[in-house]
């Protein structure tokens, strides 16, 4: 049982790892930009096949292992179990999908344990930190989860991939053009559920106002459209 003393320090951790870890910021311009990380539904599954199929051909071999066309994407799509896996994405202002990871939990209850992750990052915004960043979103929530082993299944050449599971301390065994990553995770604990749920919060919060921003822009487009439209004809009739 925390005493009020030991919840007050707990929360203020986890609200520091929040910011500097769960959110990275990123200096551009000499702006500080906070990018949020939320947890995906089925109601961004268009978003995500559209992220997916943005992807250059070299990009999904590494993503999937092979080469994944639109169909291929679709199925995997499709078959996603947003029930059962946790799907994690990085939204930019206009509601376009820069990164996702796949936090895929075993389904064999000889392993309920383990989980398998897997990420994608839009090309132009490579060298932020996205992917760490998911990849620390992903452990978080798979400790909290009860998850004790930590999969990454990657090709060889994927070496970005590589070096972010290695640099959080997984072991690395190559086979072939195949390697495989196993990271152990420690128990969950009152830092790391708090800090998914501030960090879950926060972003669902981000998204919302994004969404309504959206919203109220083709609202403006609309309207100076009509405004144009009714502009023309009045000076077409206009002796």
């Amino acid at each position: 049982m925390f005493r009020p003393a030991q919840l007050f320090q707990v929360s203020w951790q986890a609200w520091r790892r929040f910011f500097s870890l769960s959110w990275p910021v990123q200096r551009h311009r000499h702006a500080l930009a906070v990018v949020p990380i939320r947890s995906l539904g089925p109601a961004h599954a268009k978003r995500i096949e559209a992220h997916l199929q943005s992807l250059s051909p070299g990009d999904r071999y590494l993503r999937f292992g092979y080469a994944a066309n639109d169909a291929h994407i679709a199925n995997y799509v499709q078959g996603l179990n947003f029930e059962r896996d946790e799907i994690f994405g990085i939204y930019n202002r206009r509601l376009e999908l820069l990164a996702m990871a796949h936090l895929a939990f075993s389904v064999d209850p000889q392993f309920n344990s383990c989980a398998e992750f897997g990420v994608s990052v839009r090309a132009e915004v490579r060298g932020r930190g996205y992917g760490a960043r998911l990849f620390e979103r992903a452990t978080m929530h798979a400790r909290n989860e009860g998850v004790s082993l930590m999969f990454v299944h990657a090709l060889s050449e994927n070496t970005a991939m590589l070096k972010i599971a290695r640099k959080a301390g997984a072991k690395t065994v190559r086979d072939g053009p195949d390697s495989e990553c196993h990271l152990q995770l420690p128990p969950a604990d009152m830092d790391s559920r708090m800090s998914e749920l501030f960090e879950e919060q926060m972003a669902q919060t981000d998204y919302h106002l994004k969404r309504q921003a959206s919203q109220f822009r083709e609202l403006l487009k609309v309207v100076q459209e009509v405004r144009l439209g009714v502009r023309e004809a009045r000076d077409q009739t206009s002796p």
